[in-house]
């Protein structure tokens, strides 16, 4: 009898362990793994408003959402399993850890890894961030196995599938030869949990990291030579092949791509994407920002601060960031003329939102407007002659400190980079 639906990724870390006790108690269930980057539809809204995964649709209309409690509930439904613990106490101590995985170690790691796998916008110092944190989680679990060989109790539970699941992530892209070398309490008790066939059997296949991935900045664009001086006429060029008819039938004459307004400036003397690989790849204080501020050229680009009108009703910083990258995404069509950053300040229902961008030209709106929800910001125009508004840019840009609004200071909790 089917026991209901799991809505998924392909190889997502937070189902692993749900795979696993699925499989192991015998659960009948359906696994729909939906494709990233993708629109869910309304059916699946219904389930999870906030379209995330995993989620479950129970045979009997009970659904749930959240990966760890997913994960107790297809456990619990084995009254004898021993993967709960013995004691509530270990019950507790399974939900500690699994929640540390969860709420700690997955964001500190994604945080590094998915920009340079291509999932985000990647910044030098945001990433040094996340790796740093990732390893201070890993010095607590190194330690915490120096005298346990399960994350609780004396036998495998359900804390040790979980967190295996999310650590795979962290082993296939950070936790390389010399960390394992290093770490050898957290390694073995990672090999032992993939090893056990209730995980190896539903676990995405995966290989070691020999060395940590690193961001790799892109390619300068290579200069293309100047032709040779003809010695002879040209050949004729071949007459083109006729199409075939069925070709002509499914092909209809594109349209003239429209100009970007911004296009009809010129080219600059400051090229853009050199300012860009600059910010990507140097230390923002010490190298980037001085860089740019002897590079600007002024009559070229304008610098502008960027506030979002409703605050107030921003709630989840994490859901603020999302917002963010939202905007980003829709201002695609400007990448060739802007440079900025937009971040969240403060904490959940107490936030706002800002940030600073250079723009092509002096005026901000025919960057912007290519954006439907470009009327959501404010645009001030900023003088980098000023030494306030050019420590405004730099701190915008550097994200390592605070913000006054309104005579509260906020600190900073996300952000993201447009470049």
């Amino acid at each position: 009898m089917s026991f209901g639906k799991l809505y998924t990724f392909n190889a997502n870390t937070r189902s692993t362990a749900i795979r696993a006790v699925a499989k192991a108690n015998k659960l009948d269930i359906e696994v729909i793994e939906h494709e990233r980057d993708t629109e869910w539809p309304a059916e699946y809204v219904k389930i999870n408003p906030l379209g995330k995964v995993p989620s479950f649709e129970g045979a009997d209309g009970y659904n749930l959402t959240e990966a760890i409690a997913i994960a107790v509930y297809f456990t619990s439904q084995n009254e004898k399993t021993t993967l709960l613990g013995k004691t509530k106490q270990d019950y507790a101590s399974i939900l500690r850890w699994m929640s540390f995985f969860n709420a700690e170690v997955l964001p500190a790691a994604a945080g590094y890894f998915s920009p340079i796998i291509g999932r985000g916008q990647f910044n030098k110092k945001a990433g040094e961030d996340h790796l740093a944190y990732t390893y201070k989680l890993f010095d607590v679990v190194e330690n915490h196995l120096l005298i346990n060989t399960f994350l609780v109790g004396e036998r495998l539970t359900l804390a040790d599938l979980f967190a295996a699941g999310i650590a795979q992530r962290c082993f296939e892209y950070i936790l390389d030869a010399k960390w394992r070398e290093a770490n050898p309490n957290t390694t073995r008790w990672f090999n032992t949990i993939t090893n056990q066939p209730i995980y190896s059997e539903v676990a995405p296949k995966f290989e070691f990291v020999q060395e940590i991935i690193k961001n790799a900045p892109p390619a300068a664009p290579k200069k293309e030579k100047a032709p040779a001086a003809a010695v002879a006429a040209p050949k004729a060029a071949p007459k083109p092949k006729a199409k075939e008819v069925d070709e002509e039938e499914d092909e209809e004459p594109q349209a003239p791509k429209s100009k970007h307004p911004l296009e009809a400036l010129g080219k600059p003397t400051l090229i853009l994407d050199d300012w860009k690989r600059k910010y990507s790849n140097e230390d923002t204080r010490t190298v980037a920002l001085p860089w740019f501020w002897e590079n600007l050229k002024t009559d070229e680009y304008s610098l502008w601060t960027v506030d979002y009108k409703y605050n107030d009703e921003l709630t989840q910083t994490f859901m603020t960031a999302n917002l963010i990258g939202g905007f980003f995404n829709r201002l695609e069509a400007s990448r060739k003329y802007l440079f900025g950053a937009v971040s969240v300040y403060g904490v959940s229902n107490d936030s706002v939102v800002k940030g600073a961008f250079l723009v092509r030209g002096q005026e901000a709106l025919p960057a912007f407007d290519v954006a439907p929800d470009y009327e959501s910001y404010e645009f001030t125009k900023l003088d980098p002659t000023k030494a306030s508004d050019k420590e405004f840019v730099e701190s915008m840009w550097s994200w390592d400190k605070p913000i006054e609004v309104k005579g509260k200071t906020y600190e900073w909790a996300d952000g993201k980079v447009f470049k």
